[in-house]
């Protein structure tokens, strides 16, 4: 798995948790607003991954520390060995939470079958209206419709949230985002952060 950036320890990614966050390289969105535009690539520019093994060796030191793992990215399901990590993960202990732009339905749908996944955190980048410029790219609306369908009937303990960046998402936009989203699940604002990894 190709593992861009390794947060050890955070008290907010998770509620509840203390958990540490590995960040996978490469996304399939190109949201102007991106918090974290190195980990855009598939590959990064300076050539620098951190071994999966690695992460595992350091999580298993931190058993006594941490309860919990964040995978977020980047988009942690365009990683093809993406469930063989998580179950590595689980078997250590921890609970697992996914970050996800929500493009891959189909992968979700394996992960929620192989039961691997403890919470997950879909991204509803703006209103259908909009989603295509905010996420950068041509977008398959049916695929994000049902990556949220999937995640609100899975059983899952779940939460869709949008990132507001300063000048792109009026109050009428959320308004519609909020009625996007399925009933019974959360949705979370969140304020606009850039954070920089390495």
């Amino acid at each position: 798995m190709n593992i861009g950036g390794y947060q050890p320890v955070s008290l907010c990614d998770f509620e509840g948790h203390v958990a540490a966050v590995v960040f996978t390289q490469g996304c399939n969105f190109r949201c102007p607003f991106c918090h974290n535009a190195a980990l855009l690539p598939i590959q990064p520019e300076r050539g620098w991954l951190i071994p999966d093994q690695d992460v595992l060796d350091r999580l298993r030191l931190r058993r006594a520390r941490i309860d919990a793992v964040v995978v977020s990215g980047g988009e942690p399901t365009l990683q093809p060995d993406l469930p063989d990590f998580l179950r590595a993960v689980s078997i250590l202990g921890f609970a697992v939470k996914l970050d996800t732009n929500g493009s891959r339905p189909d992968v979700l749908t394996a992960l929620f079958g192989d039961r691997l996944l403890d919470y997950v955190a879909m991204d509803i980048k703006a209103p259908w209206s909009k989603y295509e410029s905010l996420a950068g790219v041509p977008m398959a609306r049916d695929r994000i419709a049902e990556s949220m369908r999937i995640i609100a009937s899975s059983g899952v303990p779940h939460e869709f949230r949008t990132t507001v960046p300063p000048g792109l998402l009026a109050a009428g936009d959320l308004a519609a985002i909020r009625a996007m989203i399925p009933p019974g699940s959360r949705h979370k604002i969140q304020e606009y952060r850039p954070i920089h990894l390495r």
